[in-house]
């Protein structure tokens, strides 16, 4: 985890908070993970999202059962036989 010392007393989980232009900007430091929001708040609450999917904490392929809770059959959806586009290879 990152840390810092400010005063002498240590810093877990320490964040940077910024305004460019109209945008809020947001750094987790431990991570690096960043994102922005037009408000405080708002870049705050994306930054936990952000790095809650870095931390594989939310997110992820649905299960089968969240796929039937959709109407969707696990069994019979499938990828195909589709050559990926060339920006996902």
């Amino acid at each position: 985890m990152a840390s810092s010392v400010n005063g002498g007393n240590a810093h877990e989980d320490e964040i940077h908070l910024w305004r460019e232009g109209n945008w809020w900007i947001a750094k987790d430091i431990d991570t690096g993970v960043t994102t922005q929001g037009q408000s405080r708040r708002a870049a705050l609450e994306n930054l936990d999202e952000a790095v809650a999917l870095h931390n594989d904490e939310i997110g992820g392929e649905p299960t089968d059962e969240e796929l039937r809770e959709f109407g969707i059959d696990p069994e019979s959806n499938t990828t195909g036989d589709q050559e990926l586009p060339d920006t996902l290879k």
